[in-house]
């Protein structure tokens, strides 16, 4: 079935910045697009990022739009986050997700720490 493999995540200061990957197995990769969504302690998850198949459409929330790059590569069936300029904000673990066959699937999710 539909799995993904991320990594990535770790503690930084504020301004610092992390990329995350996200390996995905069990779906036509390349024909589907991918988000990355993040839960923060006792919060909602919520919306990061997400990008097209194909890799030409991407959207992303207000609250990291212009810091945030969402990436893939279909020949090797990724899907990167790029984060820059970290703030304490964006301190949550993030998902990646796909909406496959009328499901929902999630990987795992990787934390990410920003703090001082």
């Amino acid at each position: 079935q539909v799995q993904f493999a991320e990594s990535g995540g770790g503690s930084v200061e504020p301004g610092g910045s992390l990329r995350l990957s996200c390996v995905a197995s069990g779906f036509p990769f390349s024909d589907y697009g991918v988000m990355w969504y993040r839960q923060g302690s006792g919060k909602e998850r919520e919306f990061v990022a997400e990008i097209s198949s194909d890799g030409r459409y991407r959207k992303y929330a207000d609250s990291v739009k212009g810091r945030f790059i969402i990436t893939r590569d279909n020949n090797v069936n990724t899907v990167y986050l790029r984060m820059n300029n970290l703030k304490p904000e964006d301190t949550a673990v993030y998902f990646c997700y796909v909406r496959y066959q009328v499901s929902d699937w999630w990987g795992q999710g990787t934390q990410v720490t920003v703090s001082s």
